[in-house]
C-alpha cells in the first residue's frame, strides 16, 4: 500500500468516497427571564410602601424557585407579578415623597 493511502486510512478514510455521518443534538434553549430579586430587595429595604416591596421579594423568590425546578411558565408568572408589585411600590413611594416635599414647601409658619 502506498504511503499516501496509509496516511488517509489513519486519518479516518478518504474524503471523497466515504459517506459523512453527522449527529445532531437538540439542546433545549434555556430561556431565563429575569426574576427581579435585586429590584425587590431594594424596594423591600428602601421603598417598602405598604409592604409591597416585601411581597414583591416573596414573589421574586418563588420565581427563582420555579426556574430551579424547570417550570418556566410558573417562573414567568411569578416574575410578572413581582415586576408589577415593584413598579407599584416604586411609584407610590415616589408620589408619597413628592407630596411630603410639597406639603413642607408650602407649609406656612
Amino acid at each position: 500500500m502506498p504511503k499516501e493511502q496509509q496516511e488517509v486510512g489513519a486519518l479516518g478514510g478518504s474524503h471523497g468516497s466515504a459517506a459523512v455521518t453527522t449527529t445532531v443534538i437538540n439542546m433545549p434553549r434555556e430561556i431565563s427571564g429575569p426574576d427581579h430579586v435585586v429590584w425587590s430587595l431594594f424596594n423591600t429595604l428602601f421603598m417598602n410602601f405598604c409592604c409591597l416591596g416585601f411581597i414583591a421579594y416573596a414573589y421574586s423568590v418563588k420565581s427563582r424557585d420555579r426556574k430551579m425546578v424547570g417550570d418556566m411558565s410558573g417562573a414567568k408568572a411569578y416574575a410578572s407579578t413581582a415586576k408589577c408589585l415593584n413598579i407599584c411600590a416604586l411609584a407610590f413611594t415616589i408620589i408619597l415623597a413628592v407630596i411630603v416635599i410639597i406639603i413642607y414647601a408650602t407649609k406656612q409658619n
